[in-house]
């Protein structure tokens, strides 16, 4: 089964290697992932468990959250989440401990929104000429034919939104594992701001 749990992006820093290399690493702080509910092939038609973590006030969750962290005598988490293909049983927790220095592992979040912005920021266009009267300097130019085909293909690279939607940042490595502090160390950087909810996955898993 595949080893995964979910945690918040703290900052970066940097760390030495064993052979003295100074490395530039992503702390993300992994809270107990309390297992809240279970999903079976058999019921759900597919394999996952629902987890709980990040600490909450009890009048931040609603009635139906507060009873199941009730019934499971668990202090309310601020978020519900689910996992698929984990195992485990409910009212069992997972934390960085299930990850071991030199893992690798692919971590996903929603990316930095930037807004609406142009084809230099967006895509890395080149600019057009600032002089000789030039009117084409930031604009994207041509989109696509006009007699044939007559439209814009799909997929043509525009201005739009920017960010804001998941990535994933994929064979990161393990360079660190505080259980008693509930740190993952990974080297490199990770999508999200200060404080995102990211998800660690184990490589293969």
């Amino acid at each position: 089964m595949a080893t995964a749990v979910f945690g918040r992006k703290k900052h970066m820093t940097q760390a030495f290697q064993d052979d003295g290399t100074l490395v530039g690493v992503t702390v993300i702080e992994v809270e107990p992932n309390f297992i809240t509910a279970v999903r079976t092939a058999e019921e759900d038609g597919y394999e996952a468990v629902q987890v709980g973590f990040g600490a909450a006030r009890s009048n931040r969750v609603n009635k139906a959250q507060a009873g199941t962290f009730a019934k499971l005598d668990t202090p309310p988490r601020r978020h519900l989440k689910e996992l698929r293909g984990v195992s485990g049983e409910v009212g069992e927790s997972i934390g960085a401990d299930v990850f071991e220095v030199g893992d690798r592992v692919h971590v996903s979040a929603t990316s930095k929104g930037k807004g609406f912005q142009g084809t230099i920021k967006r895509h890395g266009f080149a600019r057009g000429p600032m002089s000789h009267g030039s009117h084409n300097i930031r604009q994207p130019g041509s989109v696509g034919a006009s007699a044939d085909p007559a439209r814009i293909f799909k997929g043509q690279r525009m201005p739009g939104q920017m960010g804001n939607k998941t990535a994933t940042v994929r064979n990161l490595e393990v360079v660190a594992v505080d259980a008693e502090n509930n740190e993952l160390w990974v080297r490199g950087g990770v999508p999200g701001g200060k404080n995102a909810v990211v998800r660690v996955r184990k490589v293969g898993e």
